[in-house]
């Protein structure tokens, strides 16, 4: 019979084990940005995508819950129907969106499930008055 110590560290290691396996296999997308998503995006189809970019003015319709989101040189649309949106989804925003990206009738969208924005420019100085 083994000893209540015995006993105690191996549930321990099994406790250990298990959650370290929850924190591989739930690890969240590596976050890329949409010129670097949108210059192979087949490879990346029907998975779970993280990324980050700046939403084109004048692109937000809430009427469709979309929003194009724009890299240096490409852009990739997104569809927020679904997706917790943080306060401050605005034009010219930088975004972090993260769903599950589709190729809907000839075009790429990604259907967000989570969409965060940047902090406010709360830390830019405030224009000066001549």
């Amino acid at each position: 019979m083994l000893s209540r110590r015995n006993r105690i560290l191996i549930v321990g290691a099994v406790l250990t084990v298990g959650m370290f396996a929850t924190v591989l296999l739930q690890a969240p997308p590596a976050t890329q940005t949409v010129d670097a998503l949108m210059d192979r995006p087949d490879a990346f189809v029907g998975q779970e995508v993280a990324v980050r970019g700046e939403v084109q003015d004048g692109t937000i319709d809430n009427s469709t819950a979309r929003f194009v989101l724009e890299g240096e040189s490409l852009t990739l649309e997104v569809s927020f129907i679904d997706a917790a949106v943080s306060n401050g989804l605005d034009d010219n925003r930088t975004v972090y969106a993260e769903g599950v990206l589709k190729f809907v009738d000839g075009e790429y969208v990604l259907e967000a499930s989570v969409i965060k924005t940047s902090c406010p420019s709360k830390y830019e100085e405030e224009a000066t008055s001549a």
